[in-house]
């Protein structure tokens, strides 16, 4: 099985060359590399009138230096005013006309400009997306005029508890590596940004074999390939195999156990966990089931023992990710200040009590029941499709069925998932808080003794 799953990898197919990954016939999920390594994944999906189109770009907030902090994100948003043959204008007016939907995102290892369009209307959405990422003009006026723009997201997310939260979290966990910084940069990285610096970040990054182009719903593959061809041209040359799936280890530097942010809120926001798996470990599917069960839904334990059973917070739940070679899991709630050493009681019990016995067969098979709603779900609309066949291409150059999916789900035991919750549950906790706190003296002792071995007694 290894070798025939190596053998399907994006990164080791040949350019110029055609795989059928899965399915039959006219629902097959095919793959082509193209000539400068630029791979084409399309995925029919019978019964739809829509067509989402994505161009994957293996570069995030990662792969800055720190001088350059923000400038995968501020380059997505400068792509969009102009490109050589169309006006910011031209590319808002443009799409509207058809009443589709052109966007992008940007995280920490990667960068996806989307359309979600009729069917009809797959070749303007081809050609606008491969116009903006490819041709862009990245003009000294408009680096100008998107400062304020993201400083304005900035000051948006600063607005936010959670989401300042999650920031502080993540840092506090992954300290100075990369992926411990803010995708938006912070304010002194993008006062800083200049045209030569994220034109440059543009020039390097920005490579067919680090691309992926995904598409989903009443396609063909043949002519995606036709329409690809057509809009790129001259670009298409070369023997270039496409770029290998990040992996390997990080080197994190040692982790915060506490962290605050002091904030005029009226409720105090908590996020508690640790370091985590990353997306190739093969226990990933085990720490979806264990994190469904735990907290991911109003039948989950953390639910019903802070929220239900002792009214100490409306919302909780615990939450992982998955980067190449680190990964996190936390714990959140939000409650009125003066129940904070109260929650982080019935927390810390919580898990403490699965890491030493699990979880019970029934918590597990609705943990399951979950993964597998969701997945299938999901399958409904082709936006998600496409979200996941370019994810899967990128992140690891091959593709798991639905049905190999369900399986591996289906495969996870009770037994498993106490073996993870052993390991994971017993790692170094790191706490931040956003609240009406002073200071740190400010908070409940509880968050002073989080790693010690009476933390729960």
């Amino acid at each position: 099985m290894g070798q025939r799953n190596a053998r399907a990898a994006g990164h080791l197919q040949r350019p110029g060359t055609t795989k059928t990954l899965g399915g039959t016939g006219g629902q097959a999920l095919r793959r082509t590399v193209l000539p400068g390594g630029l791979r084409v994944v399309t995925e029919p999906v019978a019964g739809v009138r829509s067509a989402s189109v994505g161009l994957w770009v293996g570069v995030g907030s990662r792969d800055e230096k720190r001088v350059q902090a923000g400038s995968a994100h501020y380059l997505e948003h400068l792509l969009f005013k102009g490109t050589q043959k169309r006006t910011a204008v031209d590319i808002a007016e443009q799409m509207d006309a058809v009443g589709g939907e052109l966007n992008a995102f940007t995280n920490k290892e990667h960068t996806c400009f989307y359309a979600h369009v009729l069917d009809e209307d797959l070749s303007l959405a081809v050609d606008l997306i491969c116009d903006v990422v490819f041709d862009a003009v990245n003009a000294a006026s408009d680096v100008e005029t998107e400062r304020g723009v993201v400083l304005e997201e900035i000051s948006m997310r600063d607005d936010d508890p959670e989401d300042v939260l999650h920031e502080l979290f993540t840092t506090a966990v992954l300290g100075d590596h990369p992926l411990g910084r803010s995708v938006l940069g912070s304010e002194e990285s993008i006062e800083g940004m200049t045209r030569a610096r994220v034109h440059g970040f543009y020039r390097r990054s920005y490579q067919l074999p680090n691309m992926v182009l995904a598409v989903s719903g009443n396609v063909d593959h043949r002519t995606v390939l036709r329409l690809v061809r057509k809009t790129l041209g001259q670009r298409l040359d070369g023997e270039i195999e496409p770029a290998a799936p990040r992996a390997g280890r990080a080197r994190l530097p040692k982790q915060d156990s506490l962290v605050l942010r002091t904030d005029d809120t009226e409720q105090a926001h908590l996020l508690l966990g640790c370091r985590g798996l990353d997306r190739h470990d093969p226990r990933r599917f085990v720490l979806g089931v264990l994190n469904a069960a735990l907290g991911g839904g109003m039948s989950s334990r953390l639910f019903q023992e802070v929220r239900e059973q002792r009214g100490l917070a409306y919302s909780v739940y615990s939450a992982t990710t998955a980067f190449a070679d680190a990964g996190l899991f936390c714990v959140y709630a939000g409650c009125q200040p003066n129940r904070l050493g109260d929650v982080v009681d019935v927390i810390r019990e919580v898990l403490a009590e699965v890491a030493e016995h699990g979880l019970t067969e029934a918590e597990v098979a609705r943990g399951r029941g979950q993964l597998r709603g969701a997945l299938v779900l999901g399958l409904e609309d082709t936006a998600s499709r496409m979200v996941r066949i370019g994810k899967s291409e990128l992140n690891y150059g091959r593709h798991l069925s639905v049905e190999q999916t369900l399986d591996r789900i289906a495969e996870v035991t009770a037994d498993d998932v106490a073996q993870l919750a052993g390991d994971l549950l017993r790692r170094p906790l790191t706490a931040t808080v956003v609240g009406p706190y002073a200071d740190r003296a400010a908070l409940p002792d509880q968050l002073h003794r989080l790693n010690r071995k009476d933390a729960t007694t």
